[in-house]
């Protein structure tokens, strides 16, 4: 980051130098943004090839007599969704109308809607360099030089001023290279261009405004138009008034029903949505984020992914122990847990309490009862169940067991024990423990005061429709995030059919055999 920091602040000095976009103002700080753009590809992003490239170290979007756009075409980042965040950009614009699009939705082919920050080569007519519009949506929503509040009747009421607009427009350079930084802080929305604030607005329409979203560049419909991007640089804000809670899932690798990581993350996710207002809730799926800078800016990281050798957060050390460091939380779910040796498992066992280790814990399948639970803020309103899972066991928790928190304690079967020495299967220590007591969920407080949560369970998608077993994680997840747990729990609707056999990894095979389905469905 020492060395990204140094060049980025060469190169802004070297273009204020040649006169470029920061040569009237003295050049931002750096510290904490990550580039977006590598200067030679779009690599990360997905547009039309007809009409977008890389030339002379920018991506360029052009449209021409004989190649026009028969509609506003975008040029998307695929890195994930834009939350709270401050982006930087220069952009230089010849002939037309360009934007930049921010916490904003796709539709088929190319197509966006959403906040954008607008840019055009202006004229009398269409002096709109600076304005927040809305795409497919409420459109204009603040001229440049006003500072607006969005009310729930959708309309902007202008309450004061940021500057001159015709002021303002004598500072953006036609046809040359301009600055543009758009800030977004909870639903307040800046854009500044060459360092000038263009316009102020506070979006308090509960119904349209949003707090996430794809970022996308735009191509307009209309005459022949060139458009270039360069230095884009993004740095995640921290989200004051929410609680941002990461999941990620990994791909695919068991049959229909089981180890359904996408569909599992996919299924709390809209549970939280829909029950904890707190919690802005994002869900990366088949691996970790392409955005590293996702969790830069996270409360909580929820892992419901295979583990061992292809556990996604091997390679991610680093990124989650500055998430635990500064007190944020993590989850791992079913083989989530599981780490190889070393390292890995020497940083999750701080993290969460306990791993699942190879050649010491076992992973059987049994009906765990749970006669009775822990008062805790995880147990709130979930009340004793019994049910059918993977249900890992003997985990190598941390030697000051005092610093783990039993969750989930039941007795295995004698059966579950009894397995001959191997990886998963047994040893000599879990079979003389005929009869004991095993933890198969757990909390942990670190010093720092950041929180950490381990559950075995999980490995059959339909156990989700168990209201204590989806409870329990689900309180577990708003917990680690550090949001209350209300005296009942988190509620959530039972999945339909519908639902938990939505998302899943591959089509159910013809002659499945539903009876543990139909059983729940039943409850």
């Amino acid at each position: 980051m020492f060395r990204f920091h140094n060049l980025v602040v060469c190169l802004v000095a070297i273009v204020a130098a040649a006169g470029g976009a920061f040569a009237e103002d003295a050049a931002p700080s750096e510290e904490g943004f990550r580039p977006l753009f590598d200067g030679k590809s779009l690599a990360g992003w997905d547009g039309d090839p007809t009409f977008w490239r890389v030339e002379d170290g920018a991506i360029t979007g052009e449209t021409t007599a004989e190649h026009p756009t028969d509609k506003n075409t975008f040029l998307i980042w695929r890195g994930g969704e834009l939350d709270d965040f401050e982006l930087r950009l220069e952009y230089r614009l010849t002939n037309h109308n360009s934007g930049v699009q921010y916490r904003s939705w796709e539709e088929p082919g190319w197509v966006v809607g959403g906040y954008q920050a607008d840019m055009v080569v202006d004229s009398a007519d269409a002096p709109w360099s600076g304005i927040l519009y809305e795409e497919r949506g409420r459109g204009i929503l603040a001229k440049r030089g006003e500072k607006v509040v969005i009310g729930a009747d959708h309309k902007p009421q202008v309450v004061g001023s940021v500057g001159d607009p015709d002021e303002l427009l004598s500072a953006v350079k036609n046809g040359e290279w301009n600055s543009y930084t758009i800030t977004a802080r909870g639903n307040h929305l800046t854009h500044a261009i060459n360092g000038r604030a263009t316009m102020d607005a506070t979006d308090d329409d509960p119904a349209q405004r949003r707090r996430g979203g794809i970022l996308a560049l735009q191509l307009h419909v209309g005459p022949p138009m060139k458009v270039q991007f360069r230095a884009i640089r993004l740095k995640r804000l921290p989200m004051e008034d929410k609680k941002k809670i990461v999941f990620v899932a990994s791909p695919r690798s068991h049959d229909f029903g089981s180890h359904e990581n996408n569909a599992g993350c996919l299924l709390l996710a809209k549970c939280l949505r829909e029950n904890v207002p707190r919690a802005h809730v994002v869900v990366s799926r088949d691996g970790w984020p392409k955005d590293s800078s996702a969790l830069d800016n996270a409360d909580a990281l929820i892992v419901l992914a295979d583990g061992a050798q292809a556990n996604p957060i091997l390679g991610r050390l680093d990124e989650v122990g500055r998430l635990v460091e500064r007190g944020g939380g993590v989850a791992m779910l079913h083989w989530a847990t599981g780490v190889p040796n070393g390292e890995p498992a020497d940083k999750l066992r701080d993290w969460i309490g306990g791993v699942f280790e190879p050649f010491w814990s076992v992973n059987p399948f049994w009906t765990a009862q749970f006669t009775s639970l822990p008062d805790h803020p995880i147990t709130r309103g979930v009340k004793p169940f019994a049910l059918e899972d993977e249900w890992y066991y003997n985990i190598r928790f941390l030697k000051n067991r005092d610093a783990v928190t039993p969750i989930l304690v039941a007795i295995p079967p004698d059966k579950t024990r009894k397995g001959p020495d191997g990886q998963y299967s047994g040893n000599e220590y879990v079979r003389s423990r005929l009869g004991k007591p095993e933890y198969v969920a757990w909390a942990r407080v670190r010093p720092n005061g950041a929180r950490g949560f381990g559950f075995t369970g999980g490995h059959w998608h339909v156990n989700w429709l168990d209201d204590n077993f989806r409870k329990l994680v689900l309180n577990a997840i708003v917990w680690v995030a550090k949001i209350d747990v209300p005296a009942d729990g988190v509620p959530s609707k039972r999945p339909t059919r519908q639902e938990i056999e939505a998302n899943q990894d591959e089509p159910k095979p013809a002659g499945y055999d539903e009876s543990r389905l139909e059983a729940l469905l039943a409850k």
